[in-house]
């Protein structure tokens, strides 16, 4: 009976958060779609200017601000977070732990302080930039990243490992033409939720990457994705500009759902291939 009860009280409250979940979604998409559809979608994906008191709604910049620095988070964050999983996972076991608590804002902090100055002394420009905010992402999806890959590396059984060493590998061997196979699908899924991270940070980015409203051409050049934009303007926006940052957020919303729905498949598929893979080793 107790069961029962708890059952149903567990299934209220998950379909209590489906429910909110849904409902922010609607109000989304009924305050922004009727901006895209005044404005027309190929205007305001392919618009390059952003001028919501002159009647202008283009959001490629932004789109193209999200995308790069996203891409250039990975490229940092990826190589460094599944080395340091293979390092805690595979050498010194569980005699460390992740701590991943720090605040997004001092994240940014030390970007302003530090890391910024650096730039504009080292490589020109004014410091703020595309690859400030890309270095500033890619440190803060490292605990993402590492954390599940650490434990999908530690999932992994260790007959695997031993099978390997016996048939005369080495440990480096075998970490990565077994161990890293074996581990694929859970490292693929900690990559997603680092660029998911990535993608939806909002504070650390305003304060690192310029602001500016252009198409980024350089590294070295400022740039607003589309999370910056709606937190600096939604504050004053009225109108069709609120409507318009809505609108942003259902791009925003669009672009997440994709990245999503193909991580899922990717994943499905990397489980479809192991079990094809271990029915052909039987």
């Amino acid at each position: 009976m107790k069961r029962n009860t708890a059952g149903k009280v567990l299934l209220l409250i998950a379909l209590s958060s489906i429910a909110s979940l849904a409902a922010i979604t609607f109000f989304i998409f009924k305050e922004g779609l009727p901006l895209i559809f005044k404005v027309g979608i190929i205007n305001f994906l392919t618009g390059k200017e952003w001028s919501p008191s002159g009647g202008e709604f283009g959001i490629l910049p932004m789109i193209l601000s999200s995308v790069w620095i996203t891409l250039g988070a990975l490229v940092i964050g990826v190589p460094t977070g599944i080395s340091c999983a293979v390092f805690l996972a595979e050498i010194i076991g569980d005699k460390t732990r992740l701590l991943a608590s720090i605040p997004s804002v001092v994240y940014g902090f030390i970007g302003v302080v530090i890391l910024v100055p650096f730039i504009r002394e080292t490589f020109g420009g004014p410091g703020f930039s595309l690859l400030a905010g890309s270095i500033i992402l890619g440190i803060m999806i490292l605990p993402t990243i590492i954390s599940i890959s650490t434990d999908s590396l530690k999932a992994v059984p260790d007959s695997f490992r031993e099978a390997s060493i016996s048939m005369g590998a080495t440990r480096w061997q075998t970490t990565i033409f077994i161990t890293l196979r074996a581990a694929r699908t859970g490292i693929l899924a900690s990559v997603i939720l680092g660029m998911g991270r990535a993608i939806g940070e909002t504070m650390a980015v305003i304060m690192v990457a310029g602001n500016a409203l252009n198409i980024p051409h350089s590294p070295l050049d400022p740039i607003r994705p589309l999370t910056s934009n709606i937190a600096l303007e939604m504050g004053y926006a009225t109108g069709d500009h609120q409507k318009a940052l809505f609108a942003t957020g259902v791009i925003l919303f669009i672009f997440i759902m994709i990245l999503n729905v193909t991580a899922t498949y990717i994943s499905r598929l990397g489980l479809k291939t192991d079990s094809l893979s271990k029915g052909q080793n039987k």
